[in-house]
């Protein structure tokens, strides 16, 4: 692991990132959890097996996520033995929890779907025997070091923030501004739709907060144009990550409205949009890859008996129309696709 003290990494990132850990921690950037050449050559020879349970697979975040775990794990000969998709089900996540507590696997990499209610099933692995990393969210009360190792998650906090200014041009003054939030227990969204509240709070008092959630994504659209119909001022949309905030785009184009949008997450339906100067006008970026990356080397950490902090985290990155190709780049560690670069040539070529 690197040898900086864990003071001096709090202070090196205490202005970058913005929100604090499930239990009030402070972050450690996880661009410092690092093996030595030696814990690198002693995890080889351990072979360590891994399983990863994610809310869902199908997401470009969790496909970026699995990548990042997947590929730094083969670095140090670790398997990824199984993905489990949990399609947003609670009771599904509880019963892949419960059977792996008896499989035999090193450890889990989990991203809570709930909250109290999935506790004792991702407690049962540490009780186990098994390490636990978990993602994003730390289920009410379990506690880093006796009931998982650690906790890594980008700042959703400062997601939130930067979702908040963005939109900010695009409400006049005295104008509405509508939250599209989660209706599930979700750290994560949570922490998100606080950081906006308050951005607006102290930097936009004029602006009139309005809120509708969704429980099911298949309703985010619906709960998007219910918000209009209540305030048909309505200028702009925060939605909690991209694909509610995709739904509720094309549900706003059927009904002939143009709202501007921020999201969190820049998947390929939101940057093909953005590139149109369509209704995404700003996304408060996650890098799923560095987070699964980081995950995986905590992890790796653990197994190892190595000490590690209960909160790693990863600033994330503002992406407007006019970086998009850039910042996928950045994000995706892949070429932007030609769909996204076409798109943004096509309204130049329109705008000229």
């Amino acid at each position: 692991m690197s040898s900086k003290s864990l003071d001096q990494r709090q202070r090196d990132t205490a202005t970058v990132i913005a929100g604090l850990g499930p239990h009030g921690e402070r972050a450690v950037p996880a661009d410092q959890i690092q093996l030595t050449a030696a814990d690198a050559d002693q995890a080889r020879a351990r072979r360590f097996s891994v399983a990863v349970v994610l809310h869902t697979t199908t997401s470009d975040w969790s496909k970026q996520e699995l990548a990042g775990i997947a590929a730094t794990l083969g670095l140090y000969s670790a398997a990824l033995v199984e993905v489990v998709d949990c399609n947003f089900d609670v009771e599904l996540q509880i019963a892949a929890l419960n059977r792996l507590a008896g499989e035999p696997v090193d450890a889990v990499i989990s991203i809570p779907i709930g909250n109290a209610r999935v506790a004792a099933a991702h407690r049962s692995l540490t009780q186990s025997g098994r390490k636990l990393v978990l993602l994003d969210n730390a289920p009410t009360g379990m506690l880093p070091g006796t009931d998982y190792a650690s906790v890594v998650s980008t700042d959703n906090f400062g997601l939130g923030q930067s979702c908040a200014a963005m939109l900010s041009a695009h409400i006049p003054q005295g104008g509405a501004a509508g939250i599209l939030g989660y209706g599930i227990d979700f750290y994560a969204t949570h922490e998100r739709e606080i950081a906006f509240r308050k951005w607006m709070s102290r930097n936009r008092p004029d602006v009139t907060l309005v809120r509708e959630r969704f429980a099911e994504l298949d309703f985010a659209g619906q709960a998007a144009l219910t918000m209009v119909e209540k305030t048909p001022n309505l200028s702009g949309i925060f939605a909690v990550w991209d694909v509610p905030a995709m739904k509720a785009a094309r549900a706003l184009a059927r009904q002939g409205r143009d709202i501007a949008i921020t999201t969190v997450d820049l998947g390929n339906e939101v940057a093909i949009d953005m590139a149109r100067h369509g209704m995404i006008k700003g996304v408060g970026a996650q890098m799923p890859y560095d987070q699964g990356s980081a995950a995986a080397r905590v992890t790796l950490a653990a197994l190892l008996g190595l000490p590690v902090p209960p909160w790693v985290a990863l600033a994330g990155r503002d992406v407007t129309p006019f970086d998009v190709i850039e910042a996928y780049q950045v994000i995706w560690h892949l070429p932007a696709p030609k769909a996204i670069i076409d798109s943004l040539r096509t309204t130049s070529e329109g705008q000229s």
